[in-house]
């Protein structure tokens, strides 16, 4: 039997640093909307549906267009087949919007805005779904194009070994997640985002994680 795909005890360390230093923790609440951010991660649709019938909110906005580690595993378009995923586990299709063009997360955030501004639709808060080691990424973003909205930031609730398996590619998941935190620093500078303090063990963890070859999702 083959082993299932799993970190590398070497780096182990230093990945579930960075993991922990994305989950933003927020105590999840009732807010006025959802926002499941596109990805190659089914998870953002499951927690959304989830979320939903636990009454968190009252409608969904799935936002998402393709790239190109998601146009073979969702080729109708990432906001599409999350509200396929949706509506088969029960959530009515008229409480889900889809906006199918957003390339990157301030699109995503921008054209949710827009299009719930367009359907008159008030928002005061709104829970936002992305991948695990997205969410701080997401919040710096949503606070910078959507500084008047109240967010609380929510992911699939999974440890980083049940992540990995379900992705199946360990080197791919600490890229990734090595790439997301090299952004948050880059994308305040750039003026994408606001900006969010990074403690010293994870700028150390980050730094050994370059050293040591995960390179192909950094800017």
């Amino acid at each position: 039997m083959r082993a299932a795909p799993a970190i590398p005890d070497a780096i182990r360390a230093d990945v579930e640093t960075l993991w922990r230093y994305h989950d933003m923790r927020h105590q999840l609440r009732p807010c006025d909307v959802g926002i499941g951010l596109g990805s190659d991660d089914r998870g953002v649709a499951v927690i959304a549906a989830r979320l939903f019938h636990e009454g968190l909110y009252p409608r969904i906005v799935f936002t998402g267009a393709n790239a190109p580690t998601t146009v073979e595993l969702f080729p109708r378009g990432e906001a599409v087949h999350y509200r396929e995923y949706a509506v088969e586990q029960g959530v009515p299709a008229e409480s889900i919007l889809v906006e199918p063009l957003a390339r990157n997360t301030s699109e995503n955030l921008e054209y949710s805005r827009q299009l719930l501004a367009e359907r008159e639709i008030p928002v005061r808060s709104a829970l936002i779904m992305s991948r695990p080691f997205q969410q701080r990424r997401a919040y710096a973003t949503c606070k910078l194009v959507w500084p008047e909205v109240e967010v609380v930031c929510a992911s699939n609730p999974l440890e980083i070994d049940d992540y990995v398996r379900g992705m199946g590619d360990p080197r791919q998941v600490v890229d990734m997640l090595v790439g997301d935190t090299q952004r948050i620093e880059v994308y305040a500078e750039r003026g994408f985002a606001i900006p969010q303090e990074m403690p010293d063990e994870v700028r150390v963890a980050f730094g050994r994680l370059v050293e040591a070859g995960y390179t192909s999702r950094l800017i």
